[in-house]
Formats: structure tokens, C-alpha cells, sequence
């Protein structure tokens, strides 16, 4: 039996705190070099289309397991799949868990850009600054900090903590990046910039690799196959109409990514910073844009000052969604309360994200087997459980109210999880194994 337990105290509520978990670093970090990387306007197309044909529908499944069991995810998919499928919630949990300790190590960067933005101590030259403080005992300081904000809100419950922060934060973050991309409008510049992001180049669309890390983007950026839905939905309402809620989320989250595009490729472009970008992951966010800041003077540090703050706006409202996937099992497994479960999951992240802050490489090894590999794998799975064994079940769930509009997309949507999503996401999860193998030989060997 489905224990008691906390609640959102409203839709908005929910919503924001789902957007605030899909809404972060994903948006700004990855998807600036994503798109950078992938020609610019092919990536963001095939991003918008991954999104709708692999991103909503499963995230529309994790939300339907979580509602139905009112457990997080090992419960929730023991409970609706039987034994076996509860090893699947011990993967979610896992991913949550490798995620947020590196994650948390590059929320810790922001947290220092934003307070040397607001000083005026940016220096000059960005690259050599960002390689002497990715790494060390300062990371290792940053990245503590952030977890201990990170452990309070969550220690604090479902609707004093999680729901609060995220009706505080995320009307915060609309209207930074709105700012910073009416501003990003007016740079010399720009338009290159703009054509670069918005144009679309024919031969982009025919390379697979580009195909792959549109599909992996959405997966990361709607925090699917990590759990962190499924256990958001848990505190749901069944009266809310789910897959309107859901369609929501992914829309909100795709215009955040977007904004900040309409942000960075100006910015890039206006000071020819394009080699800065594609240098590493990193690039666009800790070197380029840091350079653009430190020569535009006054102006720059109060643009730079607004822009890493929301970079941590969004960075904590993940982080908080990760680590409350990880808080609910020992809640829901364990029996424990609340504040001693979010102190305990809080701190094994903390002591494992020491590792990544003290090595780059680490990190992007930790990225590439929970960011793509696990949450690929997880996500198919999710589509395979919800799309074939629970389908009728997961159906009732969602059409639960649901207005006679949404109710009808249900039987569409659980279709395509059915048969689009496993075979796309078995192509994924096949380039994301093969790269994750790689790098792993680089890294060991």
C-alpha cells in the first residue's frame, strides 16, 4: 500500500517545480555547445521535433507511474511492473544520484562567476581562469556550498521547500533571460549570430551524430529517466489534467533553451569568441561569454552579474529535483523521515561530487555514462513498461482528469511511446553506448 505523504499545494506549483527540475544547466550548458556543435539551427529543429515525439510522451509516462503508485521509483515501478522492473527504479535512482554529484561541481562554477561578475573580477583572459578554478580545493569549496543550499530546500518538504523555491526562482529566471535576450538584440554583431542559431543547414540534418545529441539533450533537459518526475509526480493531485501539465512542462523548458540561445550566439558572434565554444562543453558559458563580460567593462559585469545568476537559479531547481529522487527512496525504502533521509542522500552526493571537482575529465566521464548512457537506457525501459506491459492502466491514469481534449491526445500519445519511441531510443542508446565505451578506454587506459 501507497504510503501518505506530502502533496504540492497547487497545479502552478507543480508545474513550476517540474519546469524547474527540466529547466537548468541542460538549457544553457549543454544545449548552447549542443547546438554550437550541431550546426546551429539543425540541432535546435531536431531538438523541437525530439521533444515532442520522444520528450513529452515520456515524460507523460514517468508522470502517469509516479501519480498512479504515490511512490518514488523504485516503489512506483515495483508496484506497476512487479519485482523485476523495481531494478529500473534502482537505475533512476542511481542516475540521480552520479548526476547531481558532478552536476553540483558546475553549479559550483556559476555560483563563483555570479559573485566575480558582481565584484568586477572577471579577468581578461577567461580561458587560463576558468583552467586554474575548474579544478581544486576552490571547486571542491563551491561545489560544498551548493549542495548544502540543495540539502536545505529539500530538507524543508515537498511545499515549505521545493514548491516555495520554485515559485520564487523560476519567475526569476523568466525574466533574466528575457532581459539579457532584448539586450543580446542590440549587440553589432548579432544577426551573424542569429543566422548561425536560426538557419538551418541541409547536410546537418544527414549526420547521425547530430540526430543522437538532440535525442540525448531532451532526455537530459526534461529530466527524464533519472526519476525526478516520476517522484515529482507522486505528489500530484489526480485531478490535475496531467497531460496538459506535462505538455506544459516541455514547452517551458524548450523556451528557456531557446532564450538562452538567443543570448549566447549574439554574444559569441558580436566578439568573434566561435573558437572559444567549440573548444570544449564548457566553452560557450566559462570562457567565451566571460571574455565577452570582462571587455565590455561596467556593462559587462552588470550583464554577466544577471546571467550566472540565473545560471544558479536554474542549476538549484535541478539539483533539487535530483536530490529528492534520491531523499524519497530512503524515505519510501528505508522509512525515514524526511530531514535526516535529505541530509543523508545530500551528503553521499557531496562526498562523491569531491572526485569530479578535483578532475575535469572525471566529470565529463560521470556526464557521459549518467547523462546519456543511463538516462537512454532508462528511458527506453520507461517506454517498454508504460507503452506495452502497462498500457491500459497507464492510460486510465492519464485520461484521470483530464479534459475531454487531453483525454483523447492520451490513446495518440501512448502510441507513439509504443512503437516510435523504443526503436529511436534503441538508435540512441547504441551511439551513446559506443562513446561511453570510448571514453572510457581513454579514460582507464
Amino acid at each position: 500500500m501507497a504510503m501518505s505523504r506530502e502533496a504540492f499545494g497547487s497545479r502552478l506549483g507543480f508545474i513550476l517545480a517540474a519546469a524547474g527540475s527540466a529547466i537548468g544547466l541542460g538549457n544553457m550548458w549543454r544545449f548552447s555547445y549542443q547546438a554550437s556543435e550541431g550546426g546551429g539551427a539543425a540541432f535546435v529543429l531536431l531538438y523541437i521535433a525530439m521533444t515532442l515525439l520522444l520528450g513529452i510522451p515520456l515524460l507523460l509516462a514517468e508522470f502517469s507511474l509516479g501519480r498512479s503508485a504515490r511512490l518514488g521509483p523504485v516503489g512506483a515501478l515495483r508496484q506497476i511492473g512487479g519485482r523485476h522492473w523495481s531494478r529500473l527504479g534502482y537505475i533512476f535512482t542511481a542516475a540521480g544520484l552520479l548526476i547531481l554529484a558532478y552536476y553540483s561541481v558546475i553549479a559550483g562554477w556559476t555560483l563563483r562567476y555570479a559573485l566575480e561578475s558582481l565584484t568586477g573580477q572577471l579577468p581578461a583572459d577567461a580561458g587560463a581562469h576558468f583552467g586554474a578554478i575548474a579544478a581544486g580545493n576552490s571547486a571542491v569549496g563551491y561545489h560544498l556550498f551548493f549542495m548544502l543550499l540543495t540539502i536545505g530546500i529539500v530538507m524543508a518538504g515537498v511545499r515549505a521547500g521545493i514548491e516555495r523555491a520554485s515559485l520564487l526562482l523560476m519567475p526569476m529566471l523568466f525574466l533574466i533571460l528575457l532581459g539579457l535576450a532584448i539586450w543580446a538584440a542590440t549587440l553589432p554583431g548579432a544577426t551573424a549570430g542569429y543566422l548561425k542559431y536560426l538557419q538551418p543547414n541541409v547536410e546537418d540534418f544527414l549526420n547521425p551524430d547530430v540526430w543522437r545529441a538532440a535525442a540525448a539533450q531532451a532526455f537530459f533537459s526534461l529530466s527524464l529517466g533519472m526519476g525526478a518526475m516520476l517522484t515529482f509526480a507522486s505528489y500530484l493531485s489526480r485531478d490535475v489534467n496531467a497531460p496538459q501539465a506535462g505538455t506544459l512542462v516541455a514547452l517551458t523548458d524548450f523556451s528557456v533553451a531557446f532564450i538562452a540561445g538567443l543570448v549566447v550566439f549574439p554574444v559569441i558572434f558580436s566578439f568573434a569568441l566561435q573558437s572559444a565554444v567549440g573548444a570544449s562543453t564548457v566553452g560557450a558559458l566559462f570562457i567565451a561569454l566571460p571574455t565577452a563580460f570582462s571587455a565590455m567593462g561596467p556593462v559587462g559585469q552588470a550583464v554577466g552579474t544577471f546571467f550566472f545568476v540565473a545560471l544558479a537559479v536554474g542549476a538549484i531547481t535541478s539539483a533539487i529535483s535530483l536530490l529528492e529522487v534520491v531523499t524519497i527512496w530512503l524515505i519510501d525504502e528505508w522509512q525515514m523521515n524526511r530531514k535526516p533521509a535529505a541530509a543523508l542522500a545530500g551528503l553521499t552526493i557531496t562526498a562523491l561530487g569531491i572526485w569530479p571537482a578535483l578532475n575535469t575529465d572525471a566529470l565529463g566521464l560521470m556526464d557521459k555514462i549518467a547523462g546519456e548512457l543511463l538516462l537512454v537506457f532508462g528511458t527506453l525501459m520507461l517506454a517498454i513498461l508504460v507503452g506495452w506491459k502497462a498500457k491500459s492502466e497507464m492510460q486510465a491514469e492519464l485520461e484521470h482528469g483530464a479534459s475531454t481534449f487531453w483525454a483523447a491526445q492520451v490513446p495518440r500519445i501512448l502510441a507513439v511511446l509504443r512503437w516510435f519511441v523504443p526503436p529511436v531510443v534503441l538508435v540512441v542508446l547504441v551511439f551513446s553506448a559506443r562513446e561511453t565505451w570510448q571514453m572510457m578506454l581513454d579514460f582507464f587506459g
